[in-house]
């Protein structure tokens, strides 16, 4: 059996990353989301297993301690993880994997398998990416600042992609990133 790809997406709060890898799921085959475990309370709808695995802070620590995780982080006080064993489960399986994680996640995905595609989405420009935060209107100023200021260190670390995907029309940016995964396993057939 054919193993999948692991698809990694990230970039800059504000660049659309999770609008393209939406549009990816419903738009390719045999893709899908690894289901990840996160300490937060399940929101309404959300079911144990299928959107998160939810578990206490000490189930989540025991994890990190046994290096469960691809990746890790934790985000205003709740953790966020990327469990190894469901990343390499359904690629054994040959289905595809799609992460959407920020940047510091995305380097260390890269450690663990650096062989794999990873996709940097780039915003037109700082200007347009600082619009973009304040169109959202969920944001302050002094939040909207610090994300720029992330953005702009974010972007310096895009080198480290396979490849780079400019986000300034939607359409043709989705149409980039199934060319790219596409191409990625034209290159494992061979």
């Amino acid at each position: 059996m054919k193993k999948g790809i692991l698809v990694v997406i990230s970039g800059p709060s504000g660049t659309g990353k999770g609008t393209i890898c939406n549009r990816i799921l419903s738009e390719m085959d045999n893709i899908e989301f690894s289901t990840s475990m996160t300490t937060r309370d399940p929101r309404e709808g959300e079911i144990d297993g299928v959107h998160y695995f939810f578990v206490t802070k000490d189930e989540f620590e025991k994890a990190i301690s046994e290096d469960a995780f691809v990746e890790y982080a934790d985000v205003y006080g709740n953790y966020y993880g990327t469990l190894r064993k469901e990343v390499n489960a359904r690629l054994d399986s040959g289905t595809d994997v799609l992460l959407d994680i920020d940047v510091q996640g995305a380097m260390n995905v890269m450690k663990d398998y650096p062989k794999e595609t990873f996709i940097f989405i780039r915003p037109p420009s700082l200007e347009e990416l600082e619009k973009r935060l304040k169109g959202r209107g969920t944001d302050s100023a002094e939040v909207i600042s610090r994300r720029l200021s992330e953005a702009e260190h974010e972007i310096s670390l895009a080198d480290e992609y396979g490849y780079q995907v400019v986000n300034d029309d939607l359409d043709e940016a989705v149409a980039e990133v199934k060319k790219i995964i596409c191409e990625e396993h034209d290159k494992k057939a061979r």
